[in-house]
């Protein structure tokens, strides 16, 4: 059963709706965004937390559900926490002889209230009087404050036939400290810390020293600010919202009820039952897990008519109505008889 609500009695913000019960029900966004019924039910629900997490809610009472309301003008933005930095620095750079010629690179990230701003990555060859050094300084600053830097690293890469190219040691001068067994390290940025990936020593899944050429090759999470443009429930009765920037962020849980005898609830209107003392005290479950079963979207609800069951009842019928029909004929008879016999 879902947990609904009537238009009449919601108080939105000043106390809990009056839960009812129904089985199925079709719901629209109305004028001021509630998930409605054509006969004014309003869908209940747990809202979620700004991160889209569920808090935990009391199972056997209605004092955490709430009218689901989608705001269609609603906004959000999602900050960058992880970067991953795969980079190839050309080897011919750090040969004695070579030119000191730094390389750029600028990697976006997105702030706490959505803003773009970008990790200003410099990478300096260490240029050798004779040999090659494989070593290069990478320096990291933040667009936001570019006169400060955020970190500074001494990058070696190995030489060696079995591991040529890949991250001999990693030096922390300045900075969060780089972590061997991740191969991260963490650096604070003016919307708090990011962890950015360079990889593990004696690996090339993401910054290398091969040929002489400087290919970036960077990824990062969150997003920037996106509009809402779709809703949907799935089956654990989590309702989604879908951003035009590809961000999907769970806004509400709708809970099923389950009760001791259902068939001791009170019938309403428009399809609804209400809790009684016959029925027990109900409790609310997670869809797709308990007695209750998943949430169907975008589906009818099957008949519950057992049509074996009404097929014999209607042979039943139809034979006593013959079998009376036939008795009432014989009578009919037997009277005509008895009208000739006189005469």
């Amino acid at each position: 059963m879902l947990p609904v609500g009537r238009v009449s009695d919601l108080n939105v913000g000043n106390g809990e709706p009056n839960m009812l019960l129904t089985s199925t029900g079709s719901f629209k966004t109305d004028a001021q965004g509630f998930l409605t019924t054509s006969t004014g039910l309003v869908l209940l629900g747990w809202p979620a937390l700004p991160n889209g997490s569920i808090p935990t809610f009391s199972r056997d009472t209605a004092e955490g559900l709430k009218p689901i309301q989608i705001n269609v003008n609603q906004l959000t933005g999602e900050p960058t926490t992880r970067m991953s930095l795969g980079v190839n620095l050309p080897a011919n750079a750090t040969i004695a002889g070579g030119v000191s010629t730094p390389q750029q690179l600028a990697i976006e990230y997105f702030g706490n209230l959505g803003t773009s701003e970008n990790v200003n990555v410099t990478f300096t060859p260490t240029v050798p009087a004779t040999g090659s050094s494989n070593e290069w300084t990478m320096t990291l600053t933040d667009s936001a404050d570019p006169t400060v830097s955020i970190g500074e690293y001494t990058l070696t890469f190995s030489d060696s036939r079995a591991a040529g190219g890949t991250l001999a040691s990693v030096a922390t001068v300045s900075g969060g400290a780089y972590d061997p067994a991740t191969g991260n390290l963490i650096v604070n940025v003016a919307s708090g810390p990011i962890e950015i990936e360079i990889g593990r020593i004696g690996q090339s899944n993401a910054m290398t020293q091969l040929g002489d050429q400087f290919v970036p090759s960077t990824t990062r999470d969150g997003s920037p600010v996106g509009n809402m443009v779709s809703v949907n429930v799935d089956k654990n009765g989590f309702v989604q919202a879908t951003f035009d920037t590809g961000v999907t962020r769970m806004i509400f849980q709708v809970p099923l009820v389950d009760l001791p005898n259902p068939n001791g609830m009170i019938a309403l209107d428009a399809q609804t039952y209400q809790p009684s003392v016959a029925s027990g005290s109900f409790f609310l479950w997670d869809a797709g897990d308990g007695p209750t079963g998943d949430v169907v979207a975008f589906a009818r609800e099957e008949s519950t008519t057992d049509v074996a069951n009404e097929l014999t009842s209607m042979i039943q019928t139809q034979r006593a109505y013959s079998s009376n029909a036939k008795v009432i004929q014989t009578v009919d008879e037997m009277l005509q008889e008895t009208t000739n016999i006189k005469r």
